[in-house]
């Protein structure tokens, strides 16, 4: 059975949150603190994990342990945050930070570090037991570390990813199969960094994908019950169908 991941267990470099499941939280008795699930959290560009770690609270999700992770490095220039990607690059026409400027250092923190080497083979998870919520280049990095997952033929759970398309460097090479991990795509109906043409490209790279286009632009966090009911309809989903172990189930 899996057991509830410590600051202990994953790399002292990294900055992050656990937060345990419900159960755990309320109650000292052993048979309510094992986990069937982790569920990682991954902020935008020039954010941290504080936010998510609130949100993790929030969500409260049953047997899900919860992890806030902060991004590997900080923004140039003293600007305040940290941000996901190899390198930061500036576009000329905008003059904004380019969000997609590689992720294979996260993805390789996110899939080797975090998942194989400790929540896989210290906490005993299943790799399918095992979800990401992502905002912005967090859910590009989701994105980039299911594809690296997949060179190993195992999946995770399931991927949301809001405002963050597939990366230019995580995009399935012809002979490749398709990603298994099911993936639920949002964004808002205009301004929306998931344009068609970034639908297609995750749609070519992944088997199971929903996408979810909000009635407002831009690309922002769930604002409202109707936003965040088809996330919570994704997390009954995954967490019930990936879970022989001992079904949970979401009210």
């Amino acid at each position: 059975m899996p057991r509830l991941p410590t600051k202990a267990d994953l790399p002292s470099s990294l900055t992050l949150s656990i937060i345990p499941p419900p159960s755990t939280a309320s109650s000292s008795s052993s048979s309510t603190t094992t986990p069937t699930h982790v569920l990682l959290l991954l902020h935008g560009l020039g954010d941290t994990h504080d936010p998510f770690t609130r949100l993790a609270a929030q969500l409260a999700l049953p047997g899900t342990v919860c992890i806030a992770l902060r991004a590997l490095t900080p923004l140039p220039f003293d600007l305040p945050g940290f941000h996901w990607g190899d390198d930061i690059l500036f576009d000329e026409a905008s003059g904004g930070m380019d969000v997609d400027t590689g992720f294979n250092k996260a993805s390789e923190v996110v899939a080797t570090r975090i998942i194989r080497d400790v929540l896989v083979q210290k906490c005993a998870f299943r790799t399918d037991e095992i979800l990401i919520y992502g905002f912005g280049q967090g859910g590009m990095v989701g994105l980039a570390a299911a594809r690296k997952l997949q060179e190993e033929k195992s999946f995770f759970g399931g991927v949301i990813t809001i405002g963050g398309p597939l990366a230019e460097g995580s995009r399935k090479k012809e002979a490749e199969e398709k990603c298994k991990t099911p993936v639920l795509v949002l964004g808002g109906s205009s301004r929306s960094l998931i344009t068609v043409s970034a639908a297609r490209r995750i749609k070519e790279s992944f088997g199971d994908v929903q996408f979810v286009q909000w009635k407002r632009a831009g690309d922002g966090m769930p604002s409202n019950r109707e936003e965040m009911l088809p996330i919570m309809q994704f997390f009954a989903k995954r967490l019930r169908s990936r879970a022989p172990r001992g079904t949970v189930e979401i009210s």
